[in-house]
Parts: structure tokens; sequence; C-alpha cells
């Protein structure tokens, strides 16, 4: 096995990493979930966290947005800010940032490297480190370049639920749960009360949550529950009902400034932190690729826009297709692309599809656990929708674009973060 004085090039240790069991891959009726195997990496690595203040940002969708607005808030008061977030739409890089940027490719190789040392030295000594999962490694990784970096803050973004993410092996001093739907029921519960007490699980002692979920939610009254019995106060903010997947990213990212700055937490400039930071500039800077991000594709019939969102869930889907039917720019019918995982609901989401699209183009992740093309298409007919299927996703790429230039409409590729993340080269930035 290759040590750290050999393995020195980022590839080199990928392929060493992607040795261990990547649930995002697998199906996860059998996912093992437990703390025990990163506590031991992390006691391996001399306890990078214990030096992090730390944001940890959790929900059913939503989270990364909000991770990466208050990165940015942070950054424009002139604090040194790292941020980590999954999964990544086209390199590894992009799940570890430091002042809004993926590290370096060797930093990340350099870590990794530490961090699979840490589990083969637990498989020879026989304890928990040795049963660590491929985001574990990539988790104690990240802590380790954060722990190394001077970070004023760290802000890091769940996996999956939180009681028992690799992630929440850190302690935080605020919390943050963005929202909660039935998703991932074969592993956090098939209720949303249930659910939202996995998800509240990365709430400690002391620390605030922050939430847009009601006391009187199902969901929500648990969250209360549990911060009451932590003696952590519940903070909401004050989010109209028609109010856009942005700018309730924005009022959660806001509530999280001004709770530090109330807390005594200060920019560099010895300012309290607060809600303002987050100015248009920032909040641009903020958006991140795969999340309601207008693109164009060339056809022989000429540019065709697109959209790229990785909603996966209906209700996320409702709300981006809500979004867009606002969007004064996107003219003529909508033509759909879609792949999904297997544990999501494929039903439901193109119930909500078929409410907006014309047509829909499914195709499927051949290397990832997915519902195959043909019975996303069987589904979308059940449905009322036009609907073809490639199994290729680059041939119902073309196939779809092609729709939608013959109709004179637009494109929009949903349903998977890493259909998004295959696809995005074929596209191109719109022009200004």
């Amino acid at each position: 096995m290759p040590s750290s004085s050999d393995a020195s090039s980022l590839p080199a240790v990928l392929d060493r990493l992607d040795r261990l069991t990547d649930w995002e891959k697998r199906p996860r009726g059998g996912m093992r979930v437990g703390l025990d195997p990163m506590r031991d990496l992390l006691a391996r690595l001399d306890a990078p966290q214990a030096s992090l203040r730390v944001i940890h940002v959790g929900g059913t969708k939503g989270k990364g947005s909000v991770c990466a607005l208050i990165e940015a808030g942070l950054t424009r008061a002139g604090l040194r800010v790292g941020r980590y977030a999954s999964p990544h739409v086209e390199s590894v890089t992009e799940r570890v940032c430091l002042q809004g940027r993926p590290v370096a490719e060797a930093i990340l190789a350099r870590a990794l490297t530490r961090a699979l040392d840490a589990h083969e030295a637990a498989r020879r000594a026989g304890t928990a480190g040795a049963d660590a999962t491929w985001f574990d490694v990539l988790t104690a990784a990240a802590l380790t370049i954060f722990g190394e970096a001077g970070l004023d803050w760290a802000v890091i973004e769940v996996g999956l639920g939180g009681r028992l993410d690799s992630t929440n092996a850190v302690e935080s001093e605020v919390a943050v749960v963005t929202n909660v739907a039935l998703e991932h029921t074969e592993i956090l519960g098939n209720t949303r009360a249930a659910i939202a007490a996995e998800k509240v699980g990365i709430l400690k002692r002391g620390a605030a949550l922050v939430t847009t979920l009601g006391p009187d939610d199902e969901a929500g009254a648990v969250a209360a529950a549990c911060a009451a019995a932590l003696d952590c106060p519940v903070l909401r903010p004050a989010i109209p009902p028609e109010a856009s997947i942005d700018e309730e990213n924005a009022a959660l990212a806001g509530l999280v400034l001004d709770h530090l700055g109330t807390s005594g937490a200060r920019g560099r400039d010895g300012t309290p932190l607060h809600a303002g930071l987050l100015d248009a500039a920032a909040r641009d800077g903020a958006r991140l690729p795969g999340r309601l991000e207008r693109r164009r594709i060339r056809t022989a019939r000429g540019a065709v826009p697109v959209v790229l969102d990785g909603a996966h869930v209906p209700f996320n889907l409702a709300a981006v297709l809500r979004d867009l039917a606002r969007a004064p720019n996107l003219c003529g019918p909508c033509i759909a692309l879609v792949a999904m995982a297997g544990d999501k609901d494929a039903a439901g989401f193109l119930t909500v599809l078929a409410r907006h699209a014309e047509a829909v183009v499914c195709t499927e992740m051949p290397e990832r656990r997915g519902h195959a093309a043909a019975a996303l298409r069987a589904l979308a007919v059940a449905e009322g929708l036009e609907a073809e299927a490639a199994a290729a996703p680059d041939v119902a790429m073309a196939r779809a674009a092609g729709l939608a230039a013959d109709r004179g409409g637009w494109l929009l590729v949903t349903g998977s973060l890493h259909l998004v993340g295959a696809l995005r080269a074929a596209t191109e930035a719109p022009e200004a």
C-alpha cells in the first residue's frame, strides 16, 4: 500500500481512497452509520477539529447553498474561512474550500494520504478506524486541512442525516437545519419527525439552532424539544410565504451571521458580524454550480437556454420550478432531462415535473445506483408526460437539447447532482 512518501499526486491518492466503501455509489439499505471510526481517525490525526470554531449545517435541501452564503459573509468580514461540502459536481477539490476557492490538489492529496495512513494504522491495530468509509476518510482529510490553516471559522455541511454523520465529530457553536422532507427513509426513518430527530442531532449543548421549521410543524416540534433538552435557543428567520429559494437561503445565512455578531463574534475590523455582510455581490459570489445554474448549449438550430439543478426530492423540485416560472427570460416549453438515484421518490418527482414540463428525456448514471432510464420513462408516461429514454447521458442530452431547440423552449437538467456534473462541461456560460 502506498505511503505518504510515494503517493503525492491527487489521482494516485484518489485511486487509493476509492478502494474504500463509498456509500454515494451504493444502495444505502445496508449502510453502516456511526461515529466511532471517524473519532478513531481523528485521534490518530491529533484531533485537528479541536481547534476549529464550527458552524454545522444540515437539512434536506439548501444546506450547501446556505454554507456557501455563510462562508461568503464571513469572508466579506475579512475572516479566514474553510467550507466542507458534498457532493462535488466536477472535481473532488470542490468539497474542501479555503477562502471561497477549492483547495489545491497537492494540499488535498497530502491530507488524504495522512488520513488513509491513519486508516491503515487502525486496520493493523484492529481499532474502530479500520471500518472507516470513503466519506469518513475524506472528512478527516478536510478537517486536517482546516486544522492546519489557522481558520477563524469552519462551515461544515452534513453529508447524510446528522446525528451519525461523519461530520458530527465536530463541536459547533451554531447548528442549522434548513428544512426536513422524506428522504433516505431506509436510514433516517419514514416520518418527518423521525428524520428531524436525526438531523437536529448535530446540535450541541449550549449552541444555537437556526431553522425554518416552525414550532407547530411535526418536524419543528421535534427540533424544538431537542433544543430545549440541550439548553439551546431556537432562532427562526422571517421568511415571506412566496420567498424564492435564494431568498430563503439568504435569510437563514443572515440570521446565523446576526446571531454570531450578537454573541460577540467580530470581523477583522472589529465590527460585529451581521446579515448586511451578505450584500448582492457576496450573494452572487456564493452561487454554487448545479443549483439553479443558468447555462446554454449549442445545437444545429442555435443556442438553447439550460438550467442545471440537482433537485432530487419532490418538494425541492416544486420550489425550483416555481422560481423558474418567474424568470422573464426562459421562454417556451420546458424540456427536462432526468436521472435519479434508486433511493429517490422518482414517482413523486415526476408527478411534480409533469405539471411544468412538456416532455422529458430519461437517462441514468452507469456507475451510480439508480433508476433505469426505461423505468423512469414508464413512470413519466404514467403521469401523462411525453417521455423518451436514452441510457447514455450524452445521447440523452443531445436529444433533449434538440427537442428544446425544435420547440423554441429551454432545457432543465435535474434529478441528480451527479448527472449535472457529468453534463455540465457540455454546456457553456450564457452571454453577458
